[in-house]
């Protein structure tokens, strides 16, 4: 399980959400043998003064915070976070200094879907990769 928010303002995040989202996908599909069919994503386009970031920071300066089951190697996430700066950037030309990632990982069991607790889901994918 995936659950990604991005943060940004609205006068530069609204007009690339479509594309953003599809970046971010298939880092997280090639990162971490994702599903493709699998894709929660969350956008929140704020206003110039409700965002406030430190000094050497565009308007372009986005925020991705990605919830993830715990299980994956320290490898699958550096890549995960190489690959989504590398792609970005080509992509959009969003600076790195404009990117921030977090990844915040919880046990299976701290997750309510479907009706269940997280540890009792049957997966179609691996999180142990």
């Amino acid at each position: 399980m995936a659950q990604i928010k991005i943060f940004g303002i609205k006068e530069a995040l609204n007009p690339i959400k479509k594309q953003l989202s599809e970046v971010i996908h298939s880092a997280v599909v090639d990162a971490f043998k994702y599903p493709p069919d699998k894709r929660f994503h969350r956008f929140f386009p704020m206003d110039q003064e409700d965002f406030i970031y430190a000094d050497g920071r565009s308007e372009a300066y986005t925020i991705i915070e990605i919830s993830i089951f715990e299980g994956r190697t320290t490898e699958a996430k550096k890549q995960l976070i190489n690959l989504l700066f590398q792609r970005i950037t080509d992509y959009f030309g969003i600076a790195p200094q404009d990117l921030e990632i977090t990844i915040f990982e919880t046990p299976k069991q701290n997750w309510g879907i479907r009706g269940v607790p997280g540890d009792e889901l049957q997966l179609n994918y691996k999180v142990n990769i």
